[in-house]
């Protein structure tokens, strides 16, 4: 059961990394890093589980993971606002020529 479970984190993350590999849109890139962020979670709960499921520790780390995505996802998207008030695209292609 537990190769099953890693394996579903191991086709996520492969999906994230494809995704950051092959997207020019930042809403893209932003769902890429979350499907890695939501893998890592997953690998934390289901190793803490099958590990030592007398604990915790896993999901209290999957906490501060969500966490860290909330934040990434906010400073991601003021990002995202920034280059779409300045270029009216969201091609991350275009952020290296944001410069003065």
């Amino acid at each position: 059961m537990l190769i099953s479970w890693v394996l579903v984190s191991l086709l996520l993350f492969s999906l994230g990394i494809y995704g950051v590999l092959t997207r020019r849109s930042a809403v893209g890139l932003l769902i890429s890093v979350e499907l890695m962020l939501n893998a890592a979670a997953l690998n934390l709960v289901v190793f803490n589980r099958f590990l030592f499921a007398s604990r915790m520790d896993g999901q209290i780390l999957t906490i501060f993971v969500i966490a860290l995505a909330a934040a990434e996802v906010l400073i991601g998207m003021a990002i995202l606002v920034m280059l779409f008030r300045r270029k009216k695209s969201v091609d991350v292609t275009q952020l290296s020529q944001l410069k003065h």
